[in-house]
């Protein structure tokens, strides 16, 4: 099972993570079995490496789980391709990725995981015009992915900001 986000030129990511989506459905075809993670985000790596310097803007998280469990990779518009167990994409990430340095742990469990997200994906878009106002949050396993929420942000604000004020008056 697989599953991407999209930072950079609405265009360049749509277009080319429908790409990946066909280049993985012919592998499943012809192999008569998914593809891993890690092969679909090398697909996508070196899909943008051959257009390097063509003026692409895309980074993107592509994420699932395979035979080998769960992976996550990073990969953008120069074929850069990265694997690890924490990215953030996009202009607001750096105010995502001081949310989960401050917050994340390994042993975090679903529920702990999946607040984690939502206020790093929330400080990303309502500190960055740049960003989409809606929080997306998909959780996957074994078994595939489930959306969690598709939430405003603002009305993530506004939900936070009543949180603040209670912990600060206690």
């Amino acid at each position: 099972f697989l599953l991407g986000t999209m930072a950079g030129g609405a265009a360049d990511c749509s277009f080319w993570e429908r790409n990946l989506g066909m280049q993985c459905r012919l592998y499943e075809l012809r192999n008569k079995k998914r593809i891993s993670v890690a092969a679909a985000s090398k697909l996508l790596a070196n899909t943008m490496n051959s257009y390097r310097g063509y003026g692409l803007s895309m980074g993107t998280m592509v994420t699932g789980w395979d035979e080998t469990g769960p992976q996550l990779y990073y990969v953008d518009n120069d074929g850069t391709r990265l694997h690890g167990n924490l990215f953030s994409v996009g202009s607001g990430s750096t105010y995502a990725y001081g949310i989960l340095d401050t917050h994340y742990r390994n042993d975090l469990t679903v529920e702990e995981a999946i607040d984690l997200g939502k206020r790093a994906i929330y400080h990303a878009t309502h500190r960055d015009a740049a960003s989409g106002g809606i929080n997306n949050l998909y959780h996957v396993t074994k078994d595939g992915w489930k959306k969690i929420h598709a939430i405003d942000v603002n009305d993530m604000h506004y939900e936070f900001a009543e949180e603040k004020k209670t912990s600060m008056s206690s």
